[in-house]
């Protein structure tokens, strides 16, 4: 007879197996980059105290309910994470397989934007109003268009064993295929979406081994456009007076230089520790626009001062570094290319955001990653973490 003992073994055996299996080395979970997942989940979580500390007051935005903001940017991290955990099941091989119809359905929504669906925030043509309070900036999602269209297409042969570079006909095509959406976001017009679009797509070139001459000319290319968009009055007015206010920062502080000075003095207020969580004197006395997506930097200066915004520089640098590290151990050109095209992007937008909060950039309109507020932009970046984890998943693990 099979004693308890002998019983229970055997019914545990199974479990112990499926641990043992999820523990090996062979397994999805230990494929991951844990440190890249906790740092971008340690900005996602802990950014929603930031933007509740933001809205909390604001009863014209929350319509009366102080936790409005933060229950749906919780939303938003949630439903990023679920995203995230999509890429990563599909694996970065067959998502490539669908990168074109993901790249026409971006189009089709970028367009959308332009007719009578689309609707004005801030000066840009650039949402889509869903009902019920939602919406969607299909802008967000163009990034992840152009970085997964172009490392089709630069890798193709590559990844073929037809050429060890790039040919230049490959690059051509990729600088169309990113130049079609940039141009709907320029119409819409959304020109700090375009800048970082403009980022990505140098970093790609960059990260490819694509020839020197190609960086070159983006280079020159782009000098000689925004020159000729200045030159030919294509910037909107609030466009203008951003650029203004940048280069004279005591020009009209009360007017279009507000945004930035008072950014500034929640900046300055903070010392080394801040004034305490839901204890900033600006925040609470809403002196800081747009303070739960653009400016969000700013409540962390004042409220956890030095120390706490360095501590998000910081997961902002942990997330680079390990992007950094799944590019270059990446065991194709096309996952070198997502990762670098994803690089390019949370280390232009970082610097971006942060830079304009400290008047060291010019008011863009770009949010700091996993930090700001929408749920666009929360999107996107999980999907560009998923889209990371995926590609370190498929390089052989060392014994």
């Amino acid at each position: 007879m099979t004693s308890y003992g002998s019983y229970r073994q055997l019914r545990l055996a199974p479990q112990r197996r499926g641990v043992s299996k999820a523990l090996s080395k062979d397994s999805p979970l230990w494929r991951l980059d844990w440190i890249l997942l906790v740092a971008a989940l340690a900005l996602s979580a802990g950014s929603s105290l930031l933007v509740w500390s933001a809205t909390r007051g604001r009863d014209s935005l929350t319509h009366g309910d102080p936790q409005y903001f933060l229950y749906r940017h919780l939303t938003n991290f949630v439903v990023g994470l679920v995203l995230c955990s999509v890429v990563i099941a599909i694996g970065s091989r067959r998502f490539r397989t669908i990168v074109p119809f993901l790249y026409v359905g971006v189009l089709v929504l970028l367009l959308a934007t332009l007719s009578p669906l689309g609707s004005t925030i801030n000066g840009a043509h650039s949402w889509i109003q869903l009902g019920g309070g939602f919406s969607i900036q299909p802008a967000e999602f163009a990034k992840l268009a152009i970085v997964l269209a172009m490392a089709v297409v630069l890798s193709d042969q590559v990844d073929a064993g037809e050429r060890e570079f790039p040919s230049h006909r490959a690059v051509f095509r990729g600088l169309l295929w990113a130049g079609v959406p940039m141009c709907i976001v320029l119409l819409m017009p959304d020109a700090g979406s375009v800048m970082v679009m403009a980022a990505i797509v140098l970093g790609i070139l960059l990260g490819s081994g694509a020839a020197n001459r190609w960086v070159l000319g983006l280079l020159v290319a782009g000098t000689a456009g925004c020159v000729a968009i200045w030159k030919f009055g294509l910037l909107s007015q609030y466009q203008i007076d951003r650029f203004a206010a940048f280069a004279n920062p005591q020009l009209d502080p009360n007017g279009v230089g507000y945004n930035t000075a008072q950014a500034r003095i929640a900046i300055g207020s903070g010392g080394l520790t801040g004034k305490g969580l839901f204890h900033g004197t600006q925040t609470v006395g809403q002196f800081v626009p747009e303070q739960q997506t653009d400016f969000v930097f700013t409540v962390a200066g004042e409220e956890l001062g030095f120390v706490g915004a360095l501590a998000i520089i910081a997961l902002v640098g942990v997330i680079l570094w390990r992007a950094c590290r799944i590019a270059r151990q990446a065991t194709d050109l096309y996952g070198t290319i997502v990762a670098a095209g994803v690089i390019a992007w949370m280390a232009f937008q970082a610097f971006e955001n942060i830079g304009m909060c400290l008047g060291i950039m010019p008011v863009a309109g770009i949010p700091l990653p996993f930090v700001s507020y929408g749920g666009s932009s929360m999107f996107a970046n999980w999907i560009a973490i998923g889209l990371l984890q995926a590609v370190r998943s498929q390089r052989p693990i060392a014994a």
